[in-house]
Formats: structure tokens, C-alpha cells, sequence
């Protein structure tokens, strides 16, 4: 009987306890952030009550287990399980307990500043320390899990003394992720790139979506993802739209007749951007820009407050101008024209005969 009630009452105890402490400290977490609204601490601690529960249930059962009596022919190999088990929850708790503490700080600060910019370059600069954070915690558990075998104590002194060499020839092999990692560091706090920017790369055009110790995502204007490494933003230029400001100037261009009513296009074009909304109120004007011997090339100026509304703003007035120059003044379109040719106002004298033979006479005589 004592076999049966006492790993009953070992297992049964730990697991009440476990679920006792854990209602408890989620029900304290839940009065504070009820308390305490203006800080989203407490309701994001509330979200590391698994690891929390599996470090106490890991804990409370390595420290019991022995009292089982049909556990103890197994108590060594049960010890280092429920050992490796303590110390990765441990390290996810941590690191959740961390990402709390850092979301809460980016959401205090976004809420004190209104820059955008500097808001997305703390959001940057926040999710790349926490990725360090998480990869530094999980080496140091992996390490620790790997110590609590008797065969890795052993061959520590080995490994300490290659450790150099090893570093070497790590460092040669991994030349590239290292220079990512570096990069990686460099844009977070070089505040060369940010989340949230609108950039061109290779061509592309598209919104920053990720950044992380290694690579960046580009969410392009068709829902594409480009993925390229973190050293590409610190060897290559780069354009940043969204670099200090992100009000940007667009042009439309149109080639038209040289009749086309170019004071009347440019009334059309304050009436269009007056009724867009997508229009800034900063800027605009419209000049003719450069003429050909069958067109005028003519030049709209526009402002917009950042990347996407610039294109709005542009394709607006294209199809709205293009769409009035139709119907009011279709003369202004370019046309080839098949009219017959004005004759010249004087009539140009014809050469003699005499005059004709002298002019041909050189290649007879050889002199010009």
C-alpha cells in the first residue's frame, strides 16, 4: 500500500502545487494589469505562466522523485531528464520574461514620441537586441544541458585547450555569417535601415517587413517577399524613401501637341489635386519641359505625404488630365499630320546652265 500512496501523493502534491502557485500568480498578474492599464507589463508577463508552471513542476519533481521508492533503480537517468527539462524552461521563461520587459519599454517609448521615424528606429533597434537576447540564453542552456553529462565534464579540458584553434577555423568558415551578424548590428544602431521604411533595392520597390542578425525582408507593392542578406545594406547604395522624412515630390509627364493649352492644364491640375485625397497641399505646378519637332514635353509637380500616396497622387492626375484633354481640347493630343505642305512666301531662282557646268566641271580638271 505504502508503494502505491506515496508516488501518488509525491506526483499528485507537485502537480496541486504547481497549479496552485500558478492560478495565484496569474490572478495577481491579472489584478495589476486591471490596476495598472497604462503599461502592458503585467498582461504580457501573464503569457510566460507555461514555462513558469513547467519550471516549478520540473523543480518540485526533481526534488521528490527520490522519496518514490520504484523510481530509485531509475533515479539517474529520471534526475538528468528532469534536469534538462528545468533548464530549458528556465531559459524560455527568461526569455519571455525579457521580451516583456522590452516590448513594455518600445510601447512606453512609441507612446511619448510622435516622430514615426525614431519610433521605427527603436522598434528596429528593440527586436534585434531581443533576438540576441534569445540566441545568447539558448547557447548558455544548450551549454548546460551538455555539462550535466559526465562525458562533456571530461572532455572540457580538451575542448579548452583546441578552443583556439577551433576559433580559427570557425571564424574562417563562417566569414560570411559573422560579416551578417556584424552588418546586422550596424543597421540597428546605425539607423541605416528601419522597419517600416519604404526602400528600392535592385530595382524593386517595397516596405521593410523584417530585419533580423542575418537577413531583411522587402515586402515589394505586390505582396513579394525579398529576402537578402543584412551586408547587402552595408556594401551596396541603397535608396531610403523614408530617410529623415517620408513627404516625397512625384512627376507625371505628358507629350502633347504644341497647340495644347498649357495655362488651362495647369487650372485642371488644381481643381484635380484639390479633390484628391491623397494630395498634401504642399506643392504642385505644371511647366513644359522640352519640345520636339512634333510634341511638347509637359511636366506636373506633385507632393504626397509618403511612397503610397505619391502614387496615388500621380496616377490620378495622369488619368483625370489625360481623360479632360480628351474631351475638351482633343487637338492638344499628339497626331501626325498629313495637311499639304505652306508653300514658302518667295520663289527660290533655279541655276542656269552655264552656272550648273562650272559647279561640275572640277573632277574633269581636277581643281575645286
Amino acid at each position: 500500500m505504502e508503494n502505491v500512496i506515496r508516488p501518488l501523493a509525491v506526483v499528485g502534491g507537485a502537480v496541486a502545487l504547481t497549479v496552485l502557485l500558478g492560478w495565484a500568480t496569474d490572478l495577481l498578474l491579472r489584478k495589476a494589469d486591471e490596476r495598472h492599464g497604462e503599461t502592458p507589463l503585467w498582461g504580457l508577463l501573464r503569457r510566460c505562466r507555461v514555462p513558469y508552471q513547467l519550471v516549478l513542476l520540473a523543480a518540485l519533481f526533481r526534488g521528490s522523485y527520490a522519496q518514490v521508492p520504484w523510481l530509485r533503480p531509475h533515479r539517474v537517468g529520471i534526475g538528468q531528464t528532469l534536469t534538462l527539462v528545468l533548464i530549458g524552461s528556465t531559459a524560455w521563461l527568461i526569455i519571455g520574461i525579457a521580451g516583456a520587459v522590452v516590448e513594455t519599454s518600445y510601447s512606453r517609448y512609441a507612446r511619448m514620441h510622435r516622430d514615426a521615424a525614431r519610433v521605427r528606429r527603436v522598434r528596429t533597434q528593440v527586436t534585434l537586441i531581443m533576438r540576441v537576447v534569445s540566441a545568447t540564453v539558448g547557447v548558455v542552456a544548450v551549454a548546460a544541458m551538455l555539462l550535466t553529462f559526465p562525458e562533456m565534464r571530461a572532455a572540457g579540458a580538451s575542448l579548452l585547450a583546441s578552443a583556439g584553434i577551433l576559433g580559427i577555423v570557425a571564424g574562417v568558415a563562417a566569414q560570411s555569417t559573422l560579416s551578417n551578424l556584424f552588418a546586422g548590428l550596424q543597421i540597428a544602431f546605425g539607423d541605416m535601415v528601419r522597419i517600416g521604411d519604404t526602400v528600392v533595392v535592385d530595382g524593386e520597390w517595397g516596405t521593410v517587413e523584417e530585419i533580423t542578425l542575418t537577413f531583411l525582408t522587402v515586402r515589394t507593392w505586390d505582396e513579394r517577399r525579398i529576402t537578402m542578406p543584412v551586408s547587402y545594406f552595408t556594401s551596396r547604395p541603397f535608396e531610403n524613401w523614408s530617410r529623415g522624412t517620408p513627404q516625397m515630390t512625384g512627376t507625371v509627364f505628358w507629350y502633347l501637341d504644341h497647340s495644347a493649352p498649357v495655362e488651362a492644364m495647369r487650372e485642371k491640375l488644381r481643381d484635380i489635386l484639390r479633390h484628391c485625397a491623397a494630395w498634401d497641399g504642399r506643392s504642385y505646378g505644371l511647366v513644359v519641359t522640352d519640345t520636339t519637332p512634333n510634341t511638347i514635353e509637359v511636366r506636373a509637380l506633385v507632393t504626397a505625404k509618403d511612397a503610397d500616396d505619391i502614387w496615388t497622387v500621380r496616377v490620378t492626375v495622369r488619368e483625370q488630365l489625360i481623360a479632360w484633354l480628351s474631351a475638351e481640347h482633343p487637338y492638344a493630343l499628339p497626331r501626325v499630320n498629313t495637311s499639304d505642305a505652306v508653300k514658302a512666301p518667295y520663289q527660290i531662282p533655279s541655276p542656269d546652265r552655264s552656272t550648273l557646268r562650272k559647279a561640275y566641271d572640277f573632277p574633269r580638271t581636277g581643281r575645286v
